[in-house]
């Protein structure tokens, strides 16, 4: 049981990170997938493979190696100058990401509350300096909270989306972008998220002693992201092309099933913005704690400092702006990923106890090499 219940957070947290604000809100959607037609089903299809086999795969090499955090991981990808400068510009990356999980906490106080915008980046920040004071624990809860109510949403979109005229869209949109365009999307999408949820799913594998759990939690997950992804994608297609003109399109769309179930997906789009940008914040606190002697409880408040301020360009020109380029870059990353074998299990190949020749139950067994007699003719 203990063994299930470990599976479960894993993959509810693995979603967790990935959903954050563009994703919840359909920004990430629309971008990366919808947009190109009838590609997009094939796409989301090759993106939540990736997320399986990659993830899996990321969190394996990080248990076996010992990593504790997203920098010991590096290490181990590119060695040790190369990937202290590469977990650098990592941070660098989740910084900024974490200003847009901020700044679209913001938009929806704004667009779909009807509230202030800093009022909303405001609670933001005071309700992650609170739970990341209990660390990868408090992570854990929250996600094993908010993501089984995420699917259970997405199902809700799905069901209230079929017989809705244009529900059959997703697989004749039309498009203008060419084959290698919408291809290359995925590739970009599923670069750049890995590449940003290393900095939690370094140090929870890191933290499961149970390798079954972990490899079964990194399939779930990831199918989970590509359900998640399928769902919000048919929905949207539905509303196309008017969808586009929202901030938060996933809003859009729970507003006409009805006022308590537009108010219900919002408060989850916050909670999945908010346990995204608690995810990255730590991460990041953790890699500068083992560059800089400081204290979390100075660090934490000083990343939600900058990533206040550089939150006020907007939610929607920051995504827009700032992902492609990320996932370009992530590439590297995902490609170093592939190249690296994973590590043997810890004690595999390791000589039995007792010596060269082995002891066992008090006995020693002694090797004997046979004698080869020859006779003379």
């Amino acid at each position: 049981m203990k063994s299930h219940v470990r599976t479960l957070q894993i993959a509810f947290t693995y979603i967790g990170t990935i959903v954050g604000a563009g994703f919840a809100t359909g920004q990430e959607i629309l971008r990366f997938f919808t947009r190109y037609g009838h590609w997009a089903l094939l796409t989301i299809l090759f993106s939540a493979i990736l997320f399986i086999w990659l993830g899996t795969k990321m969190m394996l090499i990080a248990r076996r190696i010992t990593a504790d955090s997203f920098e010991d991981f590096n290490r181990h990808l590119f060695g040790a100058r190369t990937g202290s400068a590469i977990s650098l510009f990592t941070m660098i990356i989740l910084i900024g990401v974490n200003s847009i999980m901020l700044a679209g906490a913001g938009a929806i106080f704004k667009e779909h509350l009807g509230l202030p915008y800093q009022l909303g980046l405001l609670l933001t920040i005071m309700g992650s300096y609170v739970l990341l004071r209990r660390g990868i624990s408090g992570i854990l809860q929250l996600n094993s909270l908010v993501v089984p109510l995420m699917l259970t949403l997405s199902l809700i979109l799905v069901f209230n989306t079929v017989g809705v005229p244009g529900a059959e869209r997703f697989l004749f949109l039309p498009t203008d972008h060419t084959a290698f365009t919408a291809w290359m999307s995925p590739l970009l999408y599923t670069s750049f998220n890995l590449g940003m949820a290393q900095a939690v799913l370094v140090p929870l594998a890191r933290h499961t002693d149970d390798e079954r759990a972990l490899i079964r939690g990194g399939i779930l997950g990831g199918a989970g992201i590509g359900f998640m992804l399928l769902a919000a994608h048919f929905a949207m297609s539905s509303q196309m092309p008017g969808i586009l003109q929202y901030e938060i399109p996933m809003g859009s769309i729970a507003f006409r099933l009805g006022p308590t179930v537009q108010m219900i997906f919002l408060v989850l789009i916050f909670m999945e913005i908010f346990s995204t940008f608690i995810a990255g914040i730590y991460g990041v606190s953790v890699q500068l704690q083992q560059r800089l002697p400081v204290a979390p409880v100075l660090v934490s408040p000083l990343l939600m400092l900058i990533c206040y301020v550089v939150s006020q360009f907007g939610f929607s020109s920051l995504l827009g702006t700032f992902y492609p380029i990320f996932g370009a870059l992530c590439m590297v990353w995902v490609v170093m990923l592939l190249r690296t074998p994973v590590s043997a299990p810890p004690g595999h190949g390791k000589p039995p106890a007792g010596g060269a020749g082995g002891k066992k139950h008090g006995i020693t067994i002694v090797s004997v090499k046979p004698v080869i007699r020859t006779t003379r003719k």
